[in-house]
């Protein structure tokens, strides 16, 4: 069975190069994470619904390509993949989005594999999946639901996106899905609109409160804060040539969930991950910048930060 299964939204992506001409590939938050996991040598999968059109098929090919489990992911005959750009200025990467009545937001409880759940290691879900249709929301909560049932853990990044809810909306939906959360993996700027709150302690306590015993804080340049009911650790940031942060947050989720998928500790698998995260920031695109896990620890070991500890 797979170890790891992913819900929620692939998406075209069209990325902006510096001569300003337009990139296609492919994106979507829980999609890049699959990916990402697959490349750090973890089983991945996909709980989706896409097209029968060209780029849907494309995307399959894209899956099989990584060795992520496209299996679980269902045709829809009448509604085809969403779209998304990025553009890039001094302030960084923006989204411009085309993705309502996607196929993905069709999905609901009824297409949920069950057994595939009740045996998996770690389900993954996000905000967005929450956000884009309330089948996909009811599907993400007996989702994980099935898969604690087996056993297995959830992991959940509360990604916030207002232009598919509103702050008020997110914040109540969230906030009731992190009480069946196992991993949170918020990004902080996400995280201090969502809780009000500043410091990372002060966010960490909050969502352990909720339920989760380990929460992984992305902070950008400030690093990454990861905590669990018994120990607190700033993992440092890397100095890297960024050009591109898309999708970086969620090669670092893809990371560390591979990570702890193979048996690591809380402050190993944030010096996987935060490594794997800043490396992505390197070139351009969601997923052609996603590194191996070769390359994560190659990267590891040139910069001396192998032990995370030290």
């Amino acid at each position: 069975m797979t170890d790891l299964l992913c819900l929620g939204e692939p998406l075209i992506e069209l990325n902006q190069q510096p001569d300003t001409t337009f990139v296609p590939s492919f994106g979507g938050d829980v999609s890049n994470v699959a990916i990402a996991a697959a490349r750090q040598g973890a089983s991945s999968g996909m709980l989706t619904r896409v097209g029968k059109d060209f780029f849907s098929q494309n995307l399959r090919d894209l899956w099989r390509l990584e060795s992520v489990c496209d299996d679980y992911a269902l045709d829809t005959f009448d509604k085809d993949l969403g779209l998304y750009f990025v553009t890039h200025d001094e302030d960084g990467h923006h989204f411009t989005y085309r993705r309502k009545g996607s196929a993905a937001s069709s999905y609901d409880r009824g297409d949920l594999p069950i057994e595939a759940l009740q045996n998996c290691g770690i389900l993954y879900s996000s905000g967005i999946s929450l956000a884009i249709s309330e089948s996909s929301r009811d599907a993400v909560i007996e989702a994980a639901e099935l898969t604690r049932a087996g056993q297995g853990l959830f992991a959940f990044d509360p990604n916030l996106r207002t232009a598919l809810w509103s702050l008020e909306q997110a914040r109540t939906v969230t906030h009731k899905v992190m009480e069946l959360c196992d991993i949170a993996l918020p990004g902080i700027d996400d995280a201090r609109q969502l809780t009000g709150l500043d410091s990372p302690q002060d966010i960490a306590d909050f969502y352990h409160d909720l339920g989760p015993s380990v929460v992984a804080l992305t902070m950008g340049n400030a690093g990454v804060f990861l905590s669990s009911k018994d120990e607190r650790y700033l993992c440092p940031p890397h100095s890297v040539s960024a050009v591109d942060a898309t999708g970086a947050g969620d090669c670092f989720n893809g990371a560390f969930l591979a990570a702890h998928l193979n048996g690591m500790d809380l402050r190993h698998c944030g010096a996987i991950a935060n490594a794997a995260a800043a490396l992505s920031t390197c070139s351009y695109g969601a997923i052609s910048a996603i590194p191996s896990l070769a390359k994560t620890i190659d990267f590891l070991e040139t910069t001396q930060i192998t032990d995370p500890s030290s």
